[in-house]
């Protein structure tokens, strides 16, 4: 039987399975599935596939369901801080910035501290894109949502945070609209003050998640433009509070991530 070499790491409860891209199998998809199985496999919202390059790292991201998706902010992170507690990159032992090289482009995370186990960054997610509010018609309902790409397609809906019954049924209908032909991840966010937003979220492919770097980076993008927030704030998940600063450059991912488990899974 194959035996693959696993590492497993976590932001915020956000959990991540990392493979080696060698060790892929063809049907790339079924293996994802298998191993995101939270009763039959290992367990994870998601698995990164990775590869190096000298002083840069690749890493291609599947959904628990075997989809795939163009970024995670907390992936990233989970990658990075694997990569610095193995002084993984060639030559250079003390490397303080990890660079990631993902199909929603380039990224880079500097390394604020360490405690512990937990490793914290910063990480630069490039600017938003196609910033617009739409009129959504779901489960007999409008919905007034901002729509955007922060590397992955967002969908926001500000406002006081639903109850578990209504966000359990807005959340996937939403995530799985006509208005989104490759589906969306989906968050609820309240703006507490100008500078604390609070979210709920709702990941395609994966369901309900206690944290997510992007929806976090696109809930601050749509509080700041139609929340009344600062550009600069925290962002309340259940899992969790990340900052999040939008400049003029682009958005800035502050939280921490760290590898809890390394081993071999027998398929």
């Amino acid at each position: 039987m194959p035996v693959l070499p696993i590492v497993k790491a976590d932001a915020y409860g956000n959990d991540f399975l990392l493979l080696a891209k060698e060790h892929a199998s063809a049907d790339i998809r079924g293996l994802v599935k298998l191993l995101c199985d939270r009763h039959r496999g290992l367990g994870a919202d998601g698995l990164i596939l990775y590869s190096f390059n000298k002083q840069t790292v690749s890493m291609a991201l599947f959904n628990a369901d075997g989809s795939s998706s163009e970024l995670s902010g907390n992936g990233l992170r989970c990658l990075a801080a694997f990569v610095l507690r193995g002084r993984l990159f060639e030559g250079n032992e003390s490397e303080s910035v990890v660079t990631v090289v993902t199909d929603a482009g380039t990224k880079s995370l500097e390394l604020l501290k360490q405690e512990g186990d937990k490793y914290y960054f910063r990480a630069s997610l490039g600017l938003p894109k196609n910033v617009r509010q739409v009129e959504i018609s779901v489960s007999n309902r409008s919905v007034l949502a901002t729509v955007l790409s922060v590397g992955n397609p967002q969908c926001v809906v500000l406002g006081p945070l639903p109850d578990k019954e209504t966000f359990n049924a807005l959340a996937p209908a939403l995530s799985t609209h006509q208005e989104f032909p490759a589906g969306t991840n989906v968050e609820f966010a309240e703006v507490e003050n100008p500078g604390r937003v609070r979210i709920l979220i709702w990941e395609r492919g994966v369901g309900v998640t206690s944290s997510s770097g992007t929806g976090a980076s696109a809930s601050a993008v749509a509080a700041a433009i139609y929340g009344g927030a600062k550009r600069t704030v925290d962002v309340v998940a259940p899992g969790g509070t990340q900052n999040v600063e939008w400049r003029d450059d682009g958005i800035y991912l502050s939280g921490w991530a760290e590898v809890t488990f390394e081993g071999s899974y027998e398929i």
